[in-house]
């Protein structure tokens, strides 16, 4: 071989040796980053729980206060609460269906 040959391959050694490098590299990015997304799904689906936990509360909360008697109130609560009740049922009734 020729010293043109030999440094032509050498040149293109040094160069795979930078890609395989360059491969290891984004390897270990690309875990880091899977590494990352697990724990960012993780955070996100204890979020949505907690969000819905709270809707919750706050539907229950929205009920408790509409039902809630206050003096003269009774009348209209009682109205309020027979009303609910008549929505419950039809909700029963079109699950049934």
């Amino acid at each position: 071989m020729t010293d043109e040959q030999l440094k032509i391959i050498r040149n293109f050694e040094v160069r795979v040796r930078q890609v395989l490098f360059l491969c290891d590299n984004l390897k270990e990015e690309n875990a880091q980053l899977k590494l990352q997304l697990t724990t960012q799904k993780s955070i996100n689906d204890s979020l949505i729980k907690e969000n819905t936990q709270l809707q919750l509360k706050y539907d229950n909360l929205k009920v408790a206060r509409m039902i809630s008697v206050r003096g003269d109130d009774f009348k209209a609560t009682k109205d309020r609460l027979s009303k609910l009740v008549r929505e419950v049922d039809k909700c029963i009734t079109l699950l049934n269906e």
